[in-house]
């Protein structure tokens, strides 16, 4: 999965399924945990469909209802002006959007299985 579709095309992955979402973002929005769970199913299917080499899956999502958000993320505005990067500093502990999220995986890693794929089999999703 990406949301740096001319990085991508460069490194010329097997696969790729592209978001054009802010970079940090390529699984959806923070809090969003249906819109989460469609787009990484949806980039799932290219396992299915994708089969030449190179192939790119580009996902219909959009991150707003136009293409403003690009101005302060993608382009600064002059030439000493920074990028806004919002994007929360890497840590090696687990993050959780909810409890209910943090239950699931514990209750997963108590079975033997995956911490941080749990939520593709949650009922009722």
């Amino acid at each position: 999965m990406t949301s740096a579709l001319s990085i991508t095309r460069a490194v010329n992955p097997p696969r790729a399924a592209y978001l054009d979402f802010p970079l940090g973002h390529t699984a959806g929005k923070p809090h969003q945990p249906r819109l989460n769970r469609y787009i990484v199913r949806d980039a799932l299917t290219g396992f299915e469909t994708l089969h030449q080499p190179g192939q790119m899956l580009m996902l219909p999502y959009e991150w707003a209802d136009d293409d403003a958000w690009k101005d302060g993320v993608m382009r600064p505005r002059s030439p000493t002006e920074q990028h806004d990067d919002s994007r929360v500093e890497r840590d090696a502990t687990p993050q959780y959007q909810t409890e209910h999220d943090r239950a699931l995986a514990e209750a997963e890693l108590v079975r033997g299985g995956c911490a941080t794929c749990v939520w593709l089999d949650e009922p009722g999703a």
